[in-house]
């Protein structure tokens, strides 16, 4: 573990001595689900040495820890971004911290552009796999073998078991849930339409600006993830639209209550 994992755990244990099993990543336009967590406590980023702060719209920046019926969760209600200019291993400090404070399944939401032909804004879609080679891999630079492995398997990165109870979730609460390849690039600019053009042809059907990167940092450190993306926009060249981060925000409040019930039934089942 990190000096700097070290002094934020530190800092957080002299707060509280709340031990999370899943900790949980709100994307863009989806931090209002934080309010479901009962007996929250709050933890700004600002709060913790050397931890970053979320600058993107929609993004509060603080963990909340509480509970999900009996479940105990972290939760971050903002991320942050490569493009709001921190280091790749800033990016993925929070999972780091997540992970060292006891939390073994991480939860990751973002809002993503629907390439796939099926996808209509406001849809909900699990992930099922993703592509990292537009983003710098976080686990670049000298290993620590207490951490992981130098070369880990990313075969089955969204594990088969999760997927199934988020679809058994979705069964149980009505709510549709469809399936998609993710792609992470750099933002902060939207994708070009033949940018669009070639990510559907590498078999990808969302594509967005985090959670890949995320993902590679937890399946490295052992940890348990699933991911689930809210189709907050038709990706550039399919519409003949502009993108604007407006309609994130909004598409995000449209889903609030298919999503509320769908983190809720799953997250009592982890």
């Amino acid at each position: 573990m990190s000096q700097t994992v070290e002094s934020i755990v530190r800092c957080i244990r002299e707060k509280t001595g709340f031990v999370p099993r899943v900790a949980l990543t709100l994307g863009s336009g989806l931090g209002d689900y934080a309010g479901q967590l009962r007996d929250a406590s709050e933890i700004p980023y600002r709060e913790l040495p050397g931890f970053p702060v979320s600058t993107a719209p929609g993004h509060a920046g603080r963990f909340l820890l509480g509970y999900v019926g009996e479940v105990p969760v972290i939760c971050m209600q903002g991320r942050v971004h490569y493009y709001e200019g921190y280091s790749m291993d800033e990016v993925v400090l929070p999972v780091r911290v997540m992970r060292a404070l006891g939390a073994e399944t991480l939860f990751l939401t973002n809002a993503a552009g629907g390439i796939r032909a099926d996808y209509r804004p406001g849809d909900l879609a699990m992930l099922t796999d993703h592509i990292s080679c537009f983003v710098p891999n976080p686990l670049i630079g000298p290993n620590d073998d207490a951490e992981g492995v130098r070369f880990p398997d990313m075969s089955h990165v969204y594990e088969p078991e999760l997927q199934e109870l988020l679809m058994s979730a979705a069964r149980e609460t009505g709510v549709t849930l469809k399936t998609g390849v993710y792609a992470q690039l750099t933002g902060p600019s939207f994708e070009t339409p033949a940018e669009i053009r070639m990510l559907r042809t590498l078999g990808a059907d969302l594509a967005g600006m985090s959670t890949v990167v995320e993902a590679i940092t937890a399946a490295y450190a052992g940890m348990r993830i699933c991911g689930i993306s809210l189709v907050s926009n038709l990706a550039a060249g399919i519409t003949g639209q502009p993108l604007s981060e407006e309609e994130v925000i909004e598409a995000g409040r449209e889903a609030s209550d298919r999503f509320t019930r769908l983190v809720t039934a799953a997250v009592r089942k982890m």
